[in-house]
């Protein structure tokens, strides 16, 4: 009969801790996993069955009490480097949020806002429709199970006593809130700029006929032309779409490369 003693047991738990406590860092920010339309025991479920996977397989470290301070702060440390890796796939999904956003402002929709349960804030119809677009190709180029494939890799390029991002890692990280605003503008720009030349001749048109309702007429316009030139840009959007989403996973492995031993 197979014998399993206390202290064995302890060893089996403890080293299911810290690859658990990082997955589950990363599904409280990562985007699709962290939606509130995930069931949440299907995401602990999952995480524990990633968890039971990886844990045999981690490289050695340090032993660590995790009842001692040290063994707390790096149960902790583990959930911020999952939250990490979440949070910058959850960046590139923002800026796809700020392209919806401009094109809204620019179509005259800026009004038409709702409760999204999903962010748990007031968000613009078009972006909420490029947001669906953007989970179905992250679904469908399967960069889901790349997020999940960078997590096990990075308990190989981040150890479990390897917890600091140095210098390097920081900028990485400032760098992306400057994606957000540079990938929104530039996904936004054509149909901005039709929006705007269509202002102007709508301007144009009411200075040569003054009588003419500028706000009767002009609102009807630029949403049906917004709405068209959104027609016809969604399909060409898709490879912006996807280079994105492969940039952040991409990201995610750059900032993993660059964390530091205490």
């Amino acid at each position: 009969m197979v014998q399993i003693t206390t202290d064995q047991l302890m060893t089996w738990v403890v080293s299911f801790m810290w690859p658990l406590s990082r997955i589950l860092g990363l599904f409280s920010s990562a985007p699709l996993f962290s939606e509130s339309s995930f069931p949440m025991m299907a995401r602990i479920g999952m995480a524990l069955a990633i968890s039971i996977l990886v844990a045999p397989v981690l490289p050695d470290h340090a032993v660590i009490d995790p009842f001692s301070f040290f063994g707390l702060s790096s149960l902790f440390n583990q959930f911020i480097i999952g939250i990490t890796i979440g949070f910058v796939m959850r960046i590139f999904f923002t800026a796809i949020e700020l392209t919806g956003d401009l094109i809204s402002m620019s179509m005259g929709m800026g009004f038409a806002t709702f409760y999204d349960p999903q962010t748990q804030a007031q968000t613009q119809v078009i972006s909420q429709i490029l947001t669906m677009v953007l989970i179905l190709l992250f679904l469908n180029t399967d960069l889901h199970l790349l997020v999940i494939d960078s997590l096990v890799n990075s308990f190989y390029s981040v150890p479990i006593d390897q917890v600091s991002l140095n210098v390097k890692g920081f900028k990485e990280m400032a760098y992306l809130g400057a994606k957000i605003f540079s990938i929104g503008l530039q996904l936004s720009l054509p149909i901005v700029t039709a929006l705007l030349i269509t202002n102007i001749a709508l301007g144009v048109l009411t200075k040569a006929a003054p009588q003419l309702n500028l706000f009767g007429i002009g609102f009807p316009v630029t949403m049906a032309i917004g709405l068209v030139m959104l027609l016809i840009s969604i399909p060409y959007m898709f490879p912006p779409f996807v280079k994105n989403l492969t940039d952040g996973i991409e990201t995610i492995r750059i900032i993993t490369s660059n964390f530091t031993k205490t």
